[in-house]
């Protein structure tokens, strides 16, 4: 084929690796500020109905604001609302102090029954309902009387 001139294969390759070097050597701010197209077409007409042109850059300062938003709203929805009394743990002041003083009452009572149930307890051990008579078992030494011839 004469009449065609085919470049040769290694101009390929430099070109490949030259675009990889250019890849490779530009900066992370260079890459996140290539602009790139979002267009939003109707399928049925291929009409563009809109059009944007965005970078990595513009891309991630809009999620990052979005997220911020988000949070921040939903903060202020807890702390500014209601709602607030719903989360385990949070109370205003005076349900707290209740609380407390319920404790502390529920912890007396408890130790009064306490002491109750041990003085009837003695009771019953004093007038012996509970206990079977004891035997008295224990063997007493009494020395053998000496008798004296006198």
């Amino acid at each position: 084929m004469p009449g065609l001139s085919n470049p040769p294969i290694n101009t390929t390759f430099i070109f490949i690796f030259r675009n990889m070097d250019e890849i490779e050597n530009s900066s992370p701010l260079t890459r996140l500020q290539n602009h790139y197209r979002l267009v939003v077409m109707n399928d049925d007409t291929y009409e563009e109905v809109i059009t944007f042109r965005l970078s990595r850059l513009s891309v991630y300062i809009a999620l990052s604001t979005i997220f911020v938003l988000l949070i921040s709203l939903t903060v202020a929805l807890l702390v500014l609302t209601p709602l607030k009394y719903y989360i385990p743990g949070y109370g205003n002041t005076t349900n707290r102090v209740q609380l407390e003083e319920l404790k502390i009452r529920a912890d007396s009572l408890e130790q009064a029954i306490q002491y109750k149930d041990q003085y009837l307890d003695n009771i019953k051990k004093v007038l012996g309902a509970d206990m079977p008579a004891r035997l008295d078992t224990v063997s007493l030494k009494v020395p053998k009387p000496v008798i004296s011839a006198d």
